[in-house]
C-alpha cells in the first residue's frame, strides 16, 4: 500500500486527542449499528436487512461525509444516492408482499431495526474521516494516516463489545436472554466463521480508507457499500428468502438491483 507517510507509533504519538477519540468513537458507533443490523437479519432476512440498513447508511453516510470533505461532482453524487434510496423503497415493497400474517410482527420489527441500524451506521465514517489526513504522503499534524485510524477504530469496536454485548445478552432484540458462557458452547466452525467474517470486512474497510485519498471520503464510502448487492444475491438466490412471494415480486427485486447498481455507477462517475 506504499511506504510514504508516518509509521504507526510516531503517528499515534503526534495525533491530537480529538483525532484519537474520533476514530475510537467511529468504532463504537459502527459496533452499535452492526449489532442492530445482525439482529435485523435474524428477524427479516439478509435480502431485506442489508439493502434497507446498509443502503440507508450509504445515503446518509455519503451526505454527512461529503459535507465534511466535499470532493467529486455533488450533482452526480447525490443522484447516485437518490437511486440507492429508490432501491431501498422497492426492497421494502417486495418485502411487504412476501410477509405473511403469522410472522408480520416479527418481520416488521426486523425492518424497523434495519432502519435504525442504517441511521446509526451512516455516521461512523464521518467520525473516522475526521481523524484522518487526506494527504497520506505528508499527513497533517494532529491527524492520522488511514492505517493508524483503522487500528483506533478497531480498539473502539473491540472495547465497546464488553458493554454492548452484555446489554444485548440481557435484553435481546429477538430471542431469549443468554449469558456469556453460551459463547463457549458454540462450535469451532461457528467461531471461525465469525472471526473470518470480521477479518474480511476489516480488510475491505482498509482498502476503502486507502482509496479515499484519491476518490474522496464520500465516494470511497459509497463504493464500499456496494457489498450490499453481494448480500442480496445470497439472500435471494442462495437462501431463497423470496421463494414464497406472489407473482410480480421478481420485477420489484430486479428494479431494486438495477437502481442500486445505477446508484453505485453514478457514485463512481462523480469522481471523474
Amino acid at each position: 500500500m506504499g511506504e510514504a507517510g508516518r509509521s504507526f507509533i510516531p503517528d499515534i504519538q503526534q495525533a491530537s486527542s480529538s483525532s484519537l477519540m474520533s476514530a475510537i468513537l467511529a468504532g463504537i458507533i459502527f459496533n452499535i449499528s452492526n449489532i442492530l443490523l445482525v439482529a435485523s437479519i435474524n428477524l427479516a432476512g439478509m435480502a431485506v436487512a442489508f439493502p434497507v440498513g446498509v443502503g440507508l447508511a450509504l445515503a446518509l453516510g455519503v451526505i454527512t461525509t461529503y459535507i465534511g470533505n466535499p470532493q467529486g461532482d455533488p450533482l452526480i453524487l447525490f443522484l447516485g444516492v437518490v437511486c440507492v434510496v429508490i432501491a431501498i423503497i422497492f426492497t421494502a415493497i417486495a418485502y411487504g408482499r412476501v410477509t405473511q400474517e403469522a410472522d408480520k410482527s416479527r418481520r416488521n420489527k426486523g425492518l424497523i431495526t434495519a432502519i435504525l441500524a442504517g441511521i446509526i451506521m451512516g455516521w461512523f465514517f464521518r467520525f473516522l474521516a475526521d481523524s484522518m489526513s487526506d494527504n497520506f504522503s505528508q499527513p497533517a499534524s494532529g491527524l492520522m494516516t488511514p492505517y493508524s485510524a483503522l487500528v483506533l477504530f478497531a480498539v473502539g469496536l473491540f472495547l465497546s463489545n464488553f458493554v454492548l454485548n452484555r446489554l444485548v445478552m440481557k435484553k435481546p432484540i429477538s430471542g431469549e436472554p443468554v449469558n456469556g458462557k453460551m459463547y463457549f458452547s458454540g462450535s469451532l466452525r461457528d467461531h471461525v466463521c465469525g472471526w473470518l467474517g470480521g477479518m474480511i470486512w476489516c480488510v475491505g474497510l482498509a482498502f476503502s480508507l486507502i482509496a479515499s485519498g484519491q476518490a474522496g471520503y464520500a465516494i470511497s464510502y459509497g463504493l464500499g457499500q456496494g457489498a450490499t448487492m453481494i448480500a442480496v444475491i445470497w439472500g435471494v438466490f442462495i437462501w431463497r428468502e423470496f421463494a414464497s412471494a406472489p407473482a410480480g415480486t421478481n420485477k420489484l427485486l430486479l428494479t431494486m438491483f438495477i437502481s442500486y447498481i445505477v446508484g453505485i455507477v453514478l457514485i463512481i462517475a462523480a469522481n471523474q
